[in-house]
């Protein structure tokens, strides 16, 4: 028993130190109007040539401002018939995960638009922080994204092959009160999936700070962000 719990206790130390080792990006996010961006063209996790893919953030006294643009895209591919938090994941989005603080989180927030402007927001449920098969993994949906202050408004551009969606996120959501985001600290992550209605279900993944497995719930890759 004591070799099991010691092994287990190696193993854990060997994950954090893991995790600590990474070189994740870091963003420093001002105040609107003024924003800060990242952008990535590399893919999850081959880190071989993707779409580029660009996002704007910043924050108000209530709200995380989020400007995703979606580049090189032929296909714009969704499903019609699938409404707010239904699997959009499945066919093409823009993502950002978020946590406040400065920790790995096992619990973290997950935000997606597709290109019809159908949104999905949930609260993720990742004891074991990188998905692991036999964990714990669930969702707490936000039922009633409207009437909570979420907005969303996309725009496609076929000639340009480009779109864009620009996300409003109630801050209360992360226990930010009023007037209070300048200073805090966070961990996010932003990722895109490409697919078509030749290729689907198969899907190209790309990220802002990619993980090593073809998974977006890896907790130790989410970049820092601090709102200044």
């Amino acid at each position: 028993m004591y070799r099991g719990l010691a092994f287990a206790a190696i193993a854990s130390l060997t994950g954090s130190v893991l995790a600590s080792s990474l070189k994740v990006p870091k963003l420093q996010a001002p105040a609107c109007p003024h924003k800060g961006t990242i952008s990535y063209s590399r893919s999850v996790p081959d880190l071989d040539p993707f779409p580029l893919t660009q996002v704007d953030l910043c924050y108000t006294d209530t709200s995380i401002e989020i400007t995703f643009t979606a580049y090189n895209e032929t296909n714009f591919f969704f499903d019609p018939a699938q409404g707010t938090n239904d699997d959009i994941w499945a066919y093409e989005v823009m993502e950002a995960f978020i946590y406040r603080g400065t920790d790995d989180p096992q619990m973290y927030f997950e935000y997606e638009v597709n290109p019809n402007n159908v949104t999905y927001q949930a609260f993720i449920y990742n004891p074991s922080k990188t998905r692991e098969p036999d964990a714990p993994f669930d969702h707490m949906f936000v039922s009633d994204p409207t009437a909570d202050g979420f907005t969303a408004t996309t725009e496609l551009d076929r000639e340009a092959e480009t779109w864009t969606s620009h996300a409003s996120i109630p801050l209360g959501f992360f226990n930010v009160d009023v007037g209070k985001a300048r200073g805090t600290n966070w961990r996010f992550n932003f990722f895109r999936t490409v697919t078509s209605p030749e290729t689907y279900p198969n899907q190209e993944l790309g990220g802002w700070s990619p993980p090593n497995e073809a998974s977006f719930h890896e907790t130790p890759y989410f970049g820092h962000v601090k709102f200044i």
